[in-house]
Formats: structure tokens, sequence, C-alpha cells
């Protein structure tokens, strides 16, 4: 596959679900989204066959998010609010209950890292930057990508805004690939098949999530 490095056009609507290390998250934030995940599908009385059946994941892969085992990238979850009925916020950093956030460059709060789902390979860790704000439908995240061996392409609901801060980022959009470096951005809609890492050591983008 040809790299392109021309940078790609602001209205992409191709692209992946954000994938790389910021600090160590605690394993307390790790384990809350798996937790999160399971308390909404038992309020709602659904089974993890229930839920295997909606979203077309394994009962096995399942299981091990729900049990902190393996910690699930944006596209999954945001796959998961959609079966569940749940704001993809919630399940990402909780229910906030203020109007309106202001986050201090010291208080940015780590949310979680993922893993891909072949390797169990740590690929990002991000954080969210306005997790208080009540019945929010975007979520602001700085994601620190890593590189991305098992190259797992993400399909899903709503539309993605990047913006790189540091680092070379790979971005594939369909049959496209394009190196992003700080400075560049894209736009796309995340019905594409889509992935984003970084192209050597760790990398840090802005991404901003609107789950549609």
């Amino acid at each position: 596959m040809e790299t392109k490095n021309q940078k790609p056009h602001i209205n992409v609507d191709f692209f992946e679900g954000l994938t790389g290390d910021i600090l160590k998250s605690t394993d307390k934030a790790v384990a809350a989204i798996g937790e999160r995940i399971k308390a909404i599908r038992e309020e709602k009385g659904l089974s993890l066959e229930d839920l295997s059946k909606m979203t077309g994941f394994a009962v096995e892969l399942l299981s091990n998010i729900e049990a902190g085992k393996v910690q699930p990238q944006l596209g999954t979850i945001i796959k998961l609010s959609k079966a569940l009925d749940s704001a993809f916020s919630r399940l990402v950093s909780g229910v906030g209950d203020k109007l309106y956030s202001i986050t201090r460059k010291n208080e940015q709060k780590i949310v979680s890292r993922s893993t891909s789902q072949k390797g169990k390979k740590q690929v990002y860790i991000y954080k969210s930057l306005a997790p208080e704000v009540k019945g929010r439908h975007m979520e602001t995240l700085i994601v620190q990508l890593e590189e991305n061996p098992d190259q797992e392409m993400s399909v899903h609901a709503g539309e993605e805004f990047i913006y790189v801060l540091d680092g070379t980022a790979v971005l594939k959009i369909g049959h496209d690939c394009y190196d992003l470096e700080s400075g560049d951005s894209a736009y796309y809609l995340s019905t594409t098949p889509h992935l984003i890492a970084s192209k050597s050591g760790k990398a840090t983008i802005l991404a901003v999530l609107y789950e549609g």
C-alpha cells in the first residue's frame, strides 16, 4: 500500500475509531468501563448472549471486557453504547452533573487505556477533557497513540475529528493511507473502515467524537 504524504482534505469522510501513553492509568480507571457496561447490561435485563447478538461481538470478548481483561477501543465502545441505548460518554467517562466544564492542564483525567483484540497489545491511552458536562453528545479526548501491528480497522456510527499534537500518526481510511504530522488534522464519518496509530514510537492527538 502506497503512503500518501500530502495532507488529507478537511472533508475526508473515511477513517478509524481512535487508537496509543500519557501516564499510566490506574487499575480503577481501567476497570471502570467494563464495570459500567456490565451494570447497564444488567439494568436492561440482557445476557452476554443477547448483547453478542445485538453487536456481533463474541461472548468471550464481551465477558473479557466486563472483567477488565480486555480494554475496548473507542469504536467498540460506541457500538456497545448504541446496543445498550446508552450515551457513549456514560461508558467512557461516567455521567456528568454540570452545565459546562473548564479543564485546566493539570486537571486532565485519564479515562482508560485500550488494547487490540488480537494481541491484547496496548494501542492507546486517552484522557477525557470534559467528563463533568451532563447530557453531552460529544466526547473530547487527548489520545496517546502507540504502534498497532495488528492493523485492526474500525467501523461504527458517528463522526470524528482529529488534530495531531506531536509525533507522526498513520491514518488509514478505506484503501488510502496518510502520514499526519504535528498540526495536521482530519475530519471523517466513522462508517467507513478506518485506523489510526503511531507510525513509530508514540504520537499524541486531540480527538473529538460525535456519537451521532
